[in-house]
C-alpha cells in the first residue's frame, strides 16, 4: 500500500480538489491508500495572523469569517445539496470552538505554545473533514482520521518530538481494524499521552506521511506538491532549473535543510530507517513520474545534484585569544543555543581556534547574542574574548551532490563562478563528507550567485549572457542582426545564449528584466522608451544584479569610456569598439586593466584596431607565450589604404578621396581620416598592448596633405585646395612608380618609438599588393624572424566590426 500526502496548494482550491480526487482513482492497489491533508493553502498563516491578533486584542473576526467561508464555498461547489447539511453543521462547530478559544485568548492576553498549536490544528482538521466528505461522493467506505490520536509526542509545542513505538503500535492496531477503507489523515497535528494537542513543525505534514509509512510498511510514500519533484534550484529563482529523477536520501536532506521547501527534513527519517523510497509528484501534472528519493541510486554524470538555499539569515562572529586550545569551548557554546532551542544553520571555525562564525534565523540572533553575553560575561571582562557581533541581510546556498567527494574542482568552479560575478562570500563550510558545500553571502547577490552557479555545474543547459548595449548606428544595428539569426546556432553548437537587457542610443533607452526581441528592437525602443540618460542606464544595470553581464560600448563617444572602470568595478565585462577609452591617458588605460584584473571579468576592445581582424588577440597571445616584439607595421586605416590603393594609372587623388567619401569609406569631413589621427590611437594601443607606457604625443605623425588642405574652412574648400595641389600628389605617384613602388601611409613600433609616415615601398614588402580598404599588420618577434607573422583583411565596414564584437562576447561566454 501506498501513503498519498498532498500539501496545501493542492487542496486549495475546488480545481485542485478535483485534481486530487482524479490521482485516487486511478490508484490500482489492492490496498487502498492512506491519503494525509495539510490544510487549505494559505489557512495556517492566516491562524496564525489570527491568533496573534486575539492576543493583542484586535479584531480578528472578518479573518476568521474568511476562513470559514471559504471551507463552506467549497463544500457548495463540489456537494450535491443534499449532502451539504452534515458537513457544515461539523464546520459550524469546528469554527465555534476556535471562536471560544481566540476569545479566551483575547482575555487573557496570552498565547501560549499549547494553544498556539490548538488553534492551528483546525486548519488540517477542517480540510481532512471537508474533502473526506466531498470524497463520500466518488468512494466508498471513506473514513475521516484525526491523526493527532495516533501520534504520540513529547510536551515540545510547536516542534513536538514523536514517541515512535507508541506511535507505530497505534496506527498499526488502528489500521488493522480499518484496512478496508479509503482513509484521510490529518497532517501536522499530534498529542501528548495524555491528549493535548501538538503540531510537528511547518512542513509537518510531509513528517505525518512518513511516519504513517513508516509503521505500516508503506511500499512509497507519495509527496504531492505544486511543482514537477525536487529541482535543480529553486524556479522561482532560477528559470532553467530542471526536474531531477532520482535522489538519495543523503542529497535529498542535504538539499531541504538548506532550503528546498519540496520535502520536509524530518520526513527522510522514518522513511530512511525502513528504506522506504519517497516520491515527489505533482498534483497538476500527474503524468510526470516524479522525483525518487532513495537509500542507494543510480550513477549520474551530474557533478552535483542541485542549489539549495536559504533566503535570509543573520551570522554571529565570536573571537578572541581565549578560545585558543581551550577545550570544551564549542561544546559550552552551542550547548547554550541548543538549550535555548536555537538552532545554528552553519558553523565555521577558524583553524587556529581564534573564531567561531555561525548562522542563525534572524528572529534567533538578538536572543542568541544576549545568552553569549551572558554565558562568557567573564571572559568578554577580563578581553579573553571580544564582544561578539552580528552581521544581518545574509543568504546561505548550498551545492549539494553524492558525486562531488569523486569529482575534484568542485570548489574551484563553485568561487569561480561566484568571483566573476562579484559575489563576496562571508563564510564557507565543507563537511568530511563531501556532500555539500554552503557559502554565505550578501542577501542582495542570492539571485545572480544562485543562477551563475546553477550556469557553472549544469553543462548540459544553456548558459546565459546578459548584454547591455550603447549605441544602435550601422555597427549597433548590425550586431542585433548577427546575434538575432546566430542565437539557434549559438544554442546549439556552443550551449550559449545571449539575452539583450538593455539598449541605449543618445536618445532614447530601454531596460528589460525579461530580455529585448531582437526581431522588434527598433519599435520597442520606439515605443516603450525612455530619455536617453547613460548615468542612469547604468546604475540601474548595476541594480538588476544578474549573472555573466557585458556592457558593450558600440559608439565613438567620449560619455560612456567615463563609466567602463564602474561597470569593471560591479564584476561585469566590457566590450567596445569606442577606441577613445584604450588611446586616452595612459593611466585610464592602466586602471581599466587593472579594474577587469581584480574584479575576475574581462575587459575585450579587439575592434579597437583593424575592424574584425584578430590582431589585438594576436598580439596577446605572442606576449602570453613569451615572444617578444621586435618590430610591428601597419595599415590600420581602411580609408587611406583604400584611397592609395586606387591613386594610381591617370586617376587624380582629390577624384579618389571623392570617390572614397562616396562610397562610405571616409567621415564626413575627410581630414578627420586623412589628419591620422585614427591611425594614431591605433598604433598607440598596439604600443601598450606591446608593453610600452606611452602617452598619444609620443606618437610621430607625419602629414600627408599640405598645409592650405588642412586649414580649408570647409569641406568645399577642402576638396577645392586638392585640386590645386593635385601636382604634388602626382609628384609623389610618378616617383613612386618610377623606382617600381607604390604609395603607403604605415605606422612602425620599433626600439619603444612609434611612427606613422608616408612611405614607398617595393614587391619585396608585404605591404605592396594591398586592394581595396585591407588592413595589414606584421609582427616581427623573436619566433618570427625572418619571416614575420602577417594578418591581413577588411579593416573597416559595419559587417565586420560588428563580428569582431561579437565574437568577444562570444569569447566572454566560453569564459
Amino acid at each position: 500500500m501506498k501513503i498519498l500526502k498532498f500539501g496545501g496548494t493542492s487542496v486549495g482550491t475546488v480545481d485542485s480538489i478535483r485534481a486530487l480526487l482524479h490521482i485516487l482513482e486511478q490508484e490500482k492497489d489492492p490496498e487502498r491508500p492512506v491519503v494525509v491533508l495539510s490544510a487549505f493553502s494559505g489557512v495556517t498563516n492566516q491562524l496564525i495572523d489570527i491568533a496573534e491578533k486575539a492576543r493583542q486584542e484586535q479584531d480578528y473576526t472578518a479573518d476568521l469569517k474568511s476562513i470559514e467561508n471559504r471551507h463552506f464555498d467549497m463544500v457548495r461547489a463540489l456537494l450535491p445539496v443534499t449532502a451539504q447539511n452534515p458537513v457544515f453543521s461539523k464546520l459550524t462547530i469546528y469554527f465555534n470552538q476556535l471562536e471560544d478559544i481566540l476569545q479566551s485568548v483575547a482575555v487573557l492576553k496570552e498565547l501560549s505554545p499549547q494553544t498556539r498549536d490548538l488553534i492551528l490544528s483546525f486548519g488540517e482538521r477542517c480540510s481532512t473533514f471537508t474533502i473526506s466528505h466531498i470524497a463520500k461522493q466518488y468512494f466508498r467506505d471513506v473514513l475521516a482520521v484525526d491523526g493527532s490520536e495516533y501520534i504520540k509526542t513529547d510536551a515540545a509545542f510547536g516542534n513536538a518530538r514523536v514517541n515512535t513505538g507508541l506511535t507505530e503500535l497505534l496506527i498499526q492496531d488502528f489500521y488493522r481494524s480499518h484496512k478496508a477503507c479509503l482513509l484521510f489523515v490529518t497532517g501536522f497535528i499530534s498529542s501528548t499521552e495524555d491528549g493535548r494537542i501538538t503540531t510537528l513543525g511547518r512542513g509537518g505534514s510531509d513528517y505525518t506521511a512518513s511516519i504513517w509509512g513508516s509503521s505500516l510498511a508503506a511500499e512509497e510514500i507519495q509527496i504531492w506538491t505544486d511543482v514537477n519533484g525536487m529541482l535543480t534550484a529553486d524556479p522561482r529563482i532560477v528559470e532553467k532549473a530542471f526536474s531531477l529523477k532520482e535522489l538519495s536520501y543523503t542529497e535529498a536532506m542535504e538539499l531541504s535543510y538548506f532550503g528546498a521547501k519540496v520535502v520536509y527534513p524530518p520526513t527522510m527519517t522514518p522513511a530512511f530507517l525502513k528504506k522506504i523510497p519517497i516520491v515527489i509528484k505533482n498534483t497538476f501534472n500527474p503524468e510526470f513520474e516524479g522525483t525518487y528519493i532513495r537509500p542507494i541510486t543510480q550513477p549520474s554524470d551530474l557533478p552535483i545534484k542541485g542549489i539549495s538555499s536559504i533566503n535570509d539569515v543573520t551570522i554571529l562572529n565570536l573571537s578572541g585569544s581565549g578560545m585558543v586550545g581551550k577545550s570544551g569551548f564549542s561544546g559550552r557554546l552551542f550547548s547554550l543555543l541548543s538549550r535555548e532551542q536555537i538552532n545554528v544553520i552553519l558553523i565555521t571555525q577558524s583553524s587556529s581556534e581564534h573564531s567561531i562564525t555561525f548562522a542563525v534565523k534572524p528572529e534567533d540572533a538578538l536572543k542568541a547574542l544576549k545568552m553569549i553575553n551572558k554565558e562568557f560575561e567573564l571572559e568578554l571582562q577580563t578581553n579573553k574574548l571580544e564582544y561578539p557581533s552580528l552581521e544581518s541581510n545574509l543568504s546561505v546556498i548550498a551545492i549539494v551532490g553524492e558525486n562531488m567527494r569523486h569529482t575534484p574542482g568542485m570548489s574551484a568552479r563553485l568561487f569561480n563562478a561566484l568571483g566573476r560575478n562579484g559575489v563576496n562570500v562571508r563564510a564557507i563550510a565543507q563537511g568530511s563528507s563531501e556532500y555539500n558545500i554552503s557559502v554565505i553571502l550578501a542577501k542582495d547577490d542570492l539571485s545572480k550567485a544562485v543562477n551563475a552557479v546553477h550556469d557553472a555545474f549544469f553543462s548540459q543547459l544553456k548558459k546565459t549572457l546578459h548584454v547591455f548595449c550603447l549605441g544602435t548606428g550601422n555597427i549597433g544595428k548590425t550586431l542585433f542582426s548577427q546575434l538575432y539569426s546566430q542565437m539557434p546556432y549559438l544554442a546549439q553548437h556552443n550551449d550559449l545564449e545571449v539575452k539583450v537587457m538593455g539598449i541605449s542610443n543618445s536618445r532614447k533607452m530601454h531596460l528589460s528584466m525579461e530580455g529585448l526581441d531582437l526581431s522588434a528592437w527598433e519599435s520597442t525602443l520606439e515605443e516603450y522608451s525612455e530619455k536617453a540618460d547613460l548615468p542612469l542606464f547604468v546604475k540601474r544595470m548595476r541594480a538588476m544584479n544578474l549573472p555573466n553581464c557585458v556592457f558593450v560600448d558600440n559608439t565613438a563617444s567620449e560619455e560612456p569610456v567615463a563609466f567602463y572602470e564602474q561597470v569593471l568595478k560591479s564584476s561585469i565585462s566590457v566590450v567596445t569598439c569606442n577606441k577613445i577609452g584604450n588611446s586616452g591617458d595612459y593611466s585610464q588605460y592602466l586602471a581599466f586593466k587593472k579594474a577587469a584584473r581584480t574584479f575576475g571579468v574581462d575587459f575585450y576592445y579587439e575592434t579597437n584596431v583593424g575592424a574584425g581582424l584578430p590582431i589585438i588577440r594576436t598580439l596577446r597571445d605572442l606576449m602570453l607565450s613569451g615572444d617578444e616584439i621586435s618590430r610591428i607595421e601597419a595599415i590600420l586605416s581602411g580609408t587611406i589604404s583604400y584611397i592609395f590603393n586606387n591613386f594610381k594609372g591617370d586617376r587624380k587623388f582629390h577624384d579618389v578621396v571623392r570617390e572614397a567619401q562616396e562610397k562610405g569609406f571616409t567621415e564626413p569631413d575627410p581630414r578627420d581620416d586623412l589628419n591620422g589621427k585614427d591611425f594614431m590611437r591605433k598604433m598607440l594601443i598596439l604600443a601598450r598592448d606591446a608593453g610600452y607606457q606611452m602617452e598619444a604625443a609620443d606618437v610621430s605623425i607625419e602629414n600627408m596633405l599640405p598645409a592650405s588642405c588642412m586649414a580649408a574652412t570647409s569641406v568645399a574648400e577642402f576638396y577645392t585646395e586638392l585640386e590645386s595641389n593635385a601636382s604634388y600628389f602626382e609628384q609623389l605617384k610618378n616617383q613612386a612608380e618610377a623606382e617600381g613602388k607604390v604609395l603607403r601611409y604605415i605606422g612602425k613600433l620599433e626600439n619603444g618609438k612609434v611612427e606613422i609616415t608616408l612611405q614607398t615601398v617595393d614587391e619585396s614588402h608585404p605591404f605592396y599588393m594591398m586592394s581595396g580598404s585591407d588592413n595589414i599588420i606584421s609582427f616581427t618577434t623573436n619566433r618570427y624572424a625572418q619571416r614575420p607573422m602577417v594578418v591581413k583583411g577588411p579593416g573597416a565596414g559595419a559587417e565586420v566590426t560588428a563580428a569582431g564584437v561579437f565574437a568577444d562576447i562570444i569569447n566572454i561566454g566560453k569564459r
